[in-house]
C-alpha cells in the first residue's frame, strides 16, 4: 500500500500514475486512526491490517494534488543518514569502501519538505545531490537481528540529501548535519510504499537529473550494508522508534566526485525517482543571505 502525508492528514493513496486518488484515513477509519501520519507509527502492524482489509471502493477520495504532500514521516524522533554506502560512491569522495559499518551522521527535521519543492541555496555555496532509499522505522526494535529487520520497517521512500559541502567540511573537524540541514534540504515522498509491494524490495533503481542531464543511476542491490544490515546494526547501538527515518547512502555520480565540479546553480531543476516509489522534484533559487546567514 502507498501511504500519503496529505495535506498534514494521513492518506491512503489508490488508483494508477495517471489517477491517483486519496483516501482520508481518519474519516475513512471513524477516527480510529490517524489524523495525522504521525499518528499512525505507533500503531503500524494495527493499521496496516485494518488499512488492507478496507473497501476503498466504497470510500471516498479525492485527486492527489502534490503541491499538498508532504515529508512521509515529518516529525522523527530520529533521523539516521549514511555516508559513503556504495563502493563507486566511497571511491569518488577518496575513501575506501567500509567493512564495518559506514559513517552515520543526522539530518535535521528543520530540513524535511514534500517531494515537490523550491529550495534556496546560499550564494557563494557548493551545493550538491544526493539520490537515496529512505527507509521509515514501523516498530520500536533494539538488537533485532538481520533476519527479522524488514518485519521493523514501516515502508520506504525517495529521498535526496541535498548537501553545502562547504559548510560540510569546513572548520577544524566537519559539520556534516549543518551543511546537509539547510530549509528544504530533505526532500522526501512522495508517499511511503510498504515493502509488500515491491517486486524486490532489495534491488530497486534510483537515479537523479539536473535539467534533464542524469547524474546518478544505481541499484540498490549495491548497497554495501543493504537495508536489513543497517537496521541491525543500527539497533545494537541505539533503540529506533516508529516513524524514525533512515538515509541508507547514495550512489556515484555525485558533483563533488566530478572533474571539474559540478554543483546546482539558481534556476536549475533536479529530478530524483525510484522505481515502484516515485519521484521528487526541486527547483533551486537564490538565497541572497548566502553562507555568513
Amino acid at each position: 500500500m502507498r501511504i500519503a502525508n496529505h495535506d498534514n492528514r494521513a492518506g491512503l493513496v489508490i488508483g494508477n500514475a495517471d489517477a491517483e486518488q486519496v483516501i482520508d484515513i481518519d474519516t475513512a477509519s471513524g477516527g480510529r486512526f490517524g489524523p495525522r501520519i504521525d499518528d499512525l507509527y505507533p500503531r503500524w502492524v494495527e493499521f496496516t491490517a485494518w488499512a488492507a482489509a478496507l473497501e476503498t471502493g466504497h470510500r471516498t477520495s479525492r485527486a492527489v494534488d502534490r503541491a499538498l504532500l508532504g515529508a512521509p514521516s515529518p516529525s522523527p524522533r530520529q533521523v539516521f543518514a549514511v555516508g559513503l554506502n556504495y563502493h563507486e560512491h566511497a571511491a569518488e569522495s577518496g575513501f575506501a569502501s567500509p567493512d564495518s559499518l559506514p559513517p552515520v551522521f543526522t539530518k535535521y527535521v528543520s530540513s524535511f519538505s514534500g517531494p515537490d519543492t523550491t529550495v534556496a541555496i546560499p550564494d557563494g555555496g557548493a551545493v550538491d545531490w544526493e539520490v537515496e532509499l529512505v527507509v521509515v522505522i514501523g516498530r520500536t526494535t533494539t538488537a533485532v537481528t538481520e533476519d527479522r529487520a524488514w518485519n521493523h520497517v514501516a515502508g520506504l521512500t525517495v529521498g535526496q540529501d541535498i548537501s553545502e559541502r562547504i559548510t560540510q567540511t569546513r572548520g577544524p573537524a566537519p559539520q556534516f548535519g549543518l551543511g546537509k540541514s539547510f530549509p528544504g534540504f530533505s526532500p522526501q515522498g512522495p508517499w511511503l510504499v510498504t515493502p509488500d509491494e515491491l517486486p524486490d524490495r532489495d534491488d530497486l533503481e534510483l537515479g537523479c537529473a539536473v535539467d534533464g542531464a542524469e547524474m546518478q543511476k544505481g541499484r540498490t542491490r549495491d548497497l554495501i550494508f543493504p537495508v536489513a544490515r543497517l537496521i541491525a546494526e543500527l539497533s545494537r547501538n541505539v533503540t529506533l522508534y516508529p516513524g524514525d527515518v533512515i538515509f541508507t547512502g547514495t550512489p556515484a555520480g555525485i558533483g563533488a566526485g566530478r572533474e571539474p565540479q559540478r554543483f546546482l546553480a539558481p534556476g536549475e531543476h533536479l529530478d530524483s525517482w525510484i522505481t515502484g516509489i516515485g519521484e521528487l522534484h526541486q527547483t533551486f533559487v537564490s538565497d541572497t543571505q548566502g553562507l555568513s546567514s
